[in-house]
């Protein structure tokens, strides 16, 4: 991590020449500017940066789409404000010469942008704050690495793609051994970019891995995210491969992201430890049953895209029951840790999740538990998918029908920003109905 200071010094050496002004947009992308170094320090620094509001306003392809209040031709795609928050500012040891730094989105006019997802999460997080509590989150992001370039998945059309590994290496030494050039560089310079990696490891699927990075306040951990799914890439295509975070790039293991979030006060101290069973606090208890209570409406936000519910299948390891349960892997909520540690583990989303919304769900969810000081209800023992829990929605399209019906999710995010995101989700709605996939021309070419 960089201070203003550090950032000019380098500059005067010679040795950082470009700094990237950088937001996570709908989709959980890095967008923004690449500005010269001096330019950054003379000009963005007291004056800030501008970029086409239509960056919050796109579908996955960068296609102005119709439905939008924030930005449309009718409003005619203008400008709003790239606010750099100076306490994200770090090297990026991938890309030579190079600095990094988050921006908050405002309007032109002045006044934070709401449907942005980096001031989602600020908004709750604010609303935590206001009962003396603060979040510290940790993202657990698999993905699949393949031999193949960028460049040669696009043309082979992501199909016929050799994986890193040809089996299951979960957990295997001789697995992550194999492609252990990677992900030390992935790691190594991750760690160069402000952020502490724990481990790695393989994974199920051939070719799965997970980098591990220990958990921090939850808006650090979500710019640490956005900034790891770019570098990840990026590095991979300097060696020659590819990876993917997709939720199921097959019919095999998907990517998951597992969050774990626990709560402190403003003093620090750990808040959802205490003497009840389970050694739970009332707190724990009422942050659980929030969790449960709004877990199938706001799911969107946990699985935003058409593949993020191919992952929920039965016996996959990724959850289909709303459901709570100690250590228990098949259980869409994990409780972990005890004492200090103690935290509530949300095992729906995939490594295709926008981490500030995911996260801003999480504790929107939760605070509507301690706010109505919900009961919990006994955690679940054994097979949660074999059960008669009530389960996560099985496709966008329902996820979309229960968050444009929530009258919880209004309350916490807003009518604007539900609005939006509901936008986003009709959009890949029709986008998907419209499309003819390879599964109709296999099956459907010869013999229908």
């Amino acid at each position: 991590m960089l201070s203003l200071d550090q950032l000019r010094e380098l500059v005067a050496a010679g040795t950082v020449d470009t700094v990237l002004v950088a937001i996570t947009d709908m989709q959980g992308r890095l967008q923004g500017k690449r500005c010269d170094a001096e330019y950054f320090l003379n000009e963005v620094v007291p004056h800030a940066t501008e970029a086409c509001n239509y960056l919050l306003a796109v579908d996955v392809d960068m296609n102005t789409v119709d439905g939008y209040e924030l930005s449309s031709w009718e409003r005619g795609y203008g400008d709003f404000v790239l606010r750099p928050d100076f306490a994200t500012l770090r090297r990026v040891p991938w890309q030579e010469g190079t600095a990094l730094v988050i921006a908050d989105v405002e309007w032109i006019s002045g006044g934070a942008v709401p449907v942005s997802p980096r001031q989602v999460l600020r908004r709750q997080l604010d609303r935590l704050a206001e009962r003396g509590l603060a979040a510290f989150v940790g993202t657990e992001l698999e993905f699949i690495v393949f031999e193949d370039t960028y460049e040669q998945a696009w043309n082979r059309g992501y199909a016929g793609l050799t994986p890193a590994n040809q089996y299951n290496v979960d957990y295997s030494m001789l697995g992550t051994g194999r492609i252990e050039p990677l992900l030390r560089r992935i790691r190594r310079e991750m760690t160069g970019a402000g952020m502490y990696v724990e481990s790695a490891k393989g994974e199920c699927n051939p070719g799965q891995q997970e980098i591990a990075f220990r958990y921090t306040d939850a808006l650090a951990t979500c710019d640490n995210h956005s900034i790891y799914k770019t570098g990840a890439k990026e590095i991979a295509a300097q060696e020659g491969k590819s990876l993917t975070f997709m939720a199921k790039y097959n019919e095999r293991e998907g990517n998951s992201c597992h969050i774990h979030v626990s709560l402190r006060s403003a003093e620090g101290e750990a808040v959802l430890a205490g003497d009840r069973p389970g050694g739970f606090s009332k707190l724990m208890e009422h942050f659980i049953a929030g969790q449960l209570a709004c877990l199938r409406e706001f799911t969107y936000f946990l699985a935003p895209n058409i593949n993020s519910y191919k992952r929920f299948v039965p016996g996959s390891f990724a959850p289909t029951a709303v459901a709570w349960g100690t250590d228990n892997r098949t259980c869409a909520l994990r409780v972990v840790g005890h004492g200090g540690s103690l935290r509530v583990e949300n095992r729906v989303p995939g490594g295709d999740v926008n981490p500030y919304l995911a996260v801003a769900a999480l504790i929107a969810a939760g605070l509507h538990g301690i706010e109505h000081e919900l009961p919990l209800e006994p955690e679940l023992s054994g097979n949660a998918y074999t059960s008669d829990k009530p389960t996560v929605p099985a496709t966008l399209r329902e996820a979309a029908g229960l968050l444009a019906g929530s009258e919880r999710a209004m309350a916490a995010f807003g009518e604007d920003v539900v609005a939006h995101y509901l936008n986003a989700a009709n959009v890949e709605l029709t986008a998907y109905d419209a499309a003819v996939t390879d599964w109709e021309r296999v099956r459907g070419f010869e013999r229908l």
